[in-house]
């Protein structure tokens, strides 16, 4: 598999994600794949999925904490689509069988109310975009063996993502400051971690504004109703059989999954 050819690459990790095996990082045989490299894959996978039926419904935007940009070794975010095959309701059931190593994330989304298209989208316009946030997590898992992920690894990977939880309470942003939101997480009824909006590349709306920035060259825009991910509050943590995991967020209410 070459770098010229994302599409075998992106066979490869549409097989993963069927079969639940994972694959050895790309990065392992071209240590020299980039951020580009990665987004040619994640674009033919993608398409490989949209031609099974499924559909994008908006954006996530990945390793938006400092901690998380040190670890993997990089200064700016990724970012892959949501597909509406992934997202599950508040207070679900989330079959552990559906994904190879599966962790949690606790985060804020967002809700477009209008279109918004880069470049040079700023945050107050992308605040004036949004017509409300959601409590939220999303689940990530790597079809990456071990987690051995590089920054091409991951971004050819839908930037990791692997399901998203909603709830159904959409609180508009009116006198509320998304980076000021307190979360409190706890895995079967035990407080394990906490985080602020602020984690999320030091403002939530920023995420938007920069996502925005990003995809508008492309000739992509955010749509109205598309939900946008904006990055986890803290560490992420992983799945057990039999845990049931709550967050609970100043101002935008809780969001609870059972793991089966």
């Amino acid at each position: 598999m070459s770098v010229s050819d994302p599409l075998t690459k992106a066979r490869a990790l549409y097989e993963a994600r069927r079969t639940r095996v994972p694959i050895a990082p790309f990065t392992d045989d071209d240590p020299s794949l980039g951020m580009a490299d990665g987004y040619a894959i994640q674009r033919e996978l993608v398409e490989l999925l949209l031609s099974d039926g499924d559909r994008v419904i908006g954006h996530k935007v990945g390793v938006t904490s400092k901690a998380m940009q040190e670890l993997i070794g990089i200064d700016s975010p990724d970012y892959g689509p949501v597909l509406a095959s992934t997202v599950y309701r508040d207070s679900g059931t989330i079959p552990l069988d559906r994904f190879i190593a599966p962790k949690m994330e606790a985060e804020i989304v967002f809700v477009l109310g209008r279109r918004l298209q880069g470049p040079g989208v700023t945050v107050e316009e992308a605040r004036a975009a949004i017509s409300g946030a959601v409590a939220a997590m999303e689940i990530v898992d790597s079809r990456i063996a071990d987690w051995r992920i590089k920054l091409a690894d991951t971004v050819a990977d839908l930037a990791s993502n692997g399901a998203a939880v909603l709830s159904d309470q959409v609180v508009p942003l009116d006198g509320l400051d998304p980076r000021l939101i307190h979360m409190t997480l706890r895995r079967n009824g035990t407080v394990i971690d906490e985080g602020m909006g602020s984690a999320a590349l030091g403002d939530p709306v920023g995420v938007v504004a920069w996502l925005a920035n990003v995809l508008g060259p492309d000739g992509v825009a955010l749509e109205p109703g598309h939900v946008i991910m904006t990055g986890a509050l803290h560490a992420a943590v992983p799945l057990e059989p039999g845990d049931e995991f709550r967050a609970d967020f100043d101002h935008l209410g809780s969001v609870t999954i059972h793991v089966a």
